[in-house]
């Protein structure tokens, strides 16, 4: 090890030990000024429980959403004391409500976020406040509301689906087990590129490397963007470039590299044609640049957040949701008995075919499958913890102060598992809990079911997300039954800034019709 190792490593761990030193005084100092009663001429306020430090979150990280489910099941509120601020975690219906829509305007992104976030996303939808955000919200909220990308995106994902259908097929005739994780985040991947940007990524079929590169990319730079929240000397080893953050460097890298050229062709095309006004502009992209948007690092931002919105979350929203069909196979049989009602499938269809048959009308008649996605989401949402910060001193529902800068996290994974919220068999997979006494699909409260998030900022893309996981069921199911290739084998997830099957979902295909 050069002499410049030496001294980060030295360097890291003695920041590590200050900090640690800090806060356990920091946990000492709340114990007692949560357990003392104040004074007449103090201000009456009380926090929520301290249940321990970073240290704590550190030695749990890889399994993250659990320690939190553990201890939501306690105090449904709780929190970690800070350097500079307290992280309050909740999974309290009450609360969620509040941060995200009685009291909106006093918990947003803030700083701290943003500065753990911006490497990755930028100035994006999911990182920042005020007019950056209204901006892009307006302009995105208007986008996902048009004919024109519902229709355009539907074809996308039935072509999609219908390539993966064939590459599961080959697979299935060979008898060999697939990570179907992987495969979905290709595909996905492929739509996602094509709606953002027009652009036929095609790494479905492993003809883009760079388009692999990219990818490979943009999953590790999410863990490590994710670590930072428990990792208190990373701004440390990002100023010696150092570790987790020298690698966090060289992956931006090559998202930059590749996201820049995609946005510098797109620009050139536009400007290029001879009739700019008469372009089909479909993809998010050129409608962005249609309307004045030319930031090139602003572009970049808008379209990454984008990305880790329509890849990251279908993809492992489909893979959690078909790895509850393997473990539940009565439901399984069940979702493709609607699916083969609905479109009317033959034992001769070609996957073309079955696809051409996916229209708006045979989805809204299959609302066990849109109760079981829904379920999926329950049990396993694609965002497992979302933060906020407080902007000034407040009271929240319960009766406890947060103070000005504290983070407060709720928690739609606990959330998933809480039995005060959904019945003694909160953890259990049953889609019927969705649905009326006439098999028609009800919906909850957002507060309550937060795998959208709720309020100003509720997920724009939610009826997008529905759609894609919905084609891509129906054409799967329609071809395929699925089992696990190790009934077994424990299937955890990695922790990230979405919620990854760790290692990948190992499944055998079956074939139900000709494809």
């Amino acid at each position: 090890m050069d002499t410049f190792s030496s001294f980060a490593v030295v360097l890291t761990a003695l920041a590590v030990l200050i900090f640690t030193l800090i806060f356990y005084i920091i946990i000492i100092k709340n114990i007692f000024v949560v357990g003392r009663r104040p004074s007449m001429n103090e201000k009456k306020l009380i926090y929520h429980p301290v249940v321990g430090t970073k240290l704590n979150q550190i030695l749990n990280f890889n399994r993250i959403h659990d320690y939190a489910t553990d201890l939501s099941l306690k105090y449904k509120t709780f929190r970690f004391p800070g350097l500079f601020r307290n992280e309050i975690y909740t999974a309290d219906p009450a609360i969620v409500e509040y941060i995200l829509k009685t009291n909106f305007q006093n918990y947003g992104k803030g700083w701290y976020n943003y500065n753990n976030l911006k490497d990755l996303l930028g100035d994006g939808i999911f990182t920042v406040d005020g007019d950056k955000w209204r901006h892009q919200r307006k302009i995105s909220s208007y986008e996902f509301s048009t004919r024109i990308l519902r229709d355009f995106s539907s074809v996308v994902f039935q072509k999609n689906a219908a390539k993966l259908a064939h590459m599961i097929s080959k697979i299935a005739t060979s008898n060999l087990s697939m990570d179907i994780q992987d495969l979905f985040m290709k595909s996905t991947l492929d739509s996602i590129f094509q709606v953002a940007f027009g652009i036929d990524l095609d790494s479905m079929c492993g003809s883009s490397e760079e388009g692999t590169s990219f990818a490979n990319a943009f999953d590790d730079s999410s863990a490590m963007t994710l670590w930072r929240y428990v990792d208190i000397s990373w701004m440390v080893k990002r100023s010696l470039n150092f570790g987790s953050e020298a690698r966090l460097k060289k992956n931006i890298e090559v998202i930059d590299s590749f996201v820049y050229k995609l946005i510098h062709s797109k620009t050139e095309q536009i400007s290029s044609s001879r009739d700019h006004s008469s372009m089909k502009k479909q993809d998010i992209l050129s409608r962005f640049l249609d309307s004045n948007v030319t930031d090139p690092k602003y572009l970049r931002d808008i379209i990454l957040n984008f990305v880790i919105a329509g890849k990251d979350t279908t993809a492992t929203a489909l893979s959690w949701f078909l790895y509850m069909l393997c473990k539940h196979p009565n439901i399984q049989e069940k979702v493709a008995q609607e699916v083969r009602e609905a479109i009317k499938v033959k034992d001769n269809m070609t996957v073309e075919e079955l696809a051409a048959t996916v229209t708006e009308e045979a989805l809204e008649k299959m609302q066990y499958l849109h109760a079981a996605i829904t379920e999926t989401l329950r049990l396993y949402p694609a965002v497992p913890v979302d933060a906020k910060i407080c902007f000034s001193d407040d009271t929240l529902p319960d009766g406890f102060s947060v103070r000005k800068g504290d983070m407060v996290s709720y928690l739609p994974y606990a959330m998933g598992r809480m039995k005060f919220i959904w019945g003694d068999d909160a953890e259990d997979f049953r889609p019927e809990r969705w649905l009326n006494d006439d098999g028609i699909f009800q919906s909850e409260s957002p507060f309550k079911f937060t795998a959208f998030q709720a309020g100003p900022r509720i997920c724009l893309g939610k009826e997008f997300a529905y759609r894609q996981m919905k084609i891509f069921s129906v054409i799967l199911l329609g071809c395929f039954t699925f089992k696990l290739s190790d009934e077994t084998k424990v299937v955890n997830y990695r922790t990230m800034i979405n919620l990854h099957v760790d290692g990948g979902l190992h499944l055998r295909a079956f074939h139900n019709v000709r494809t």
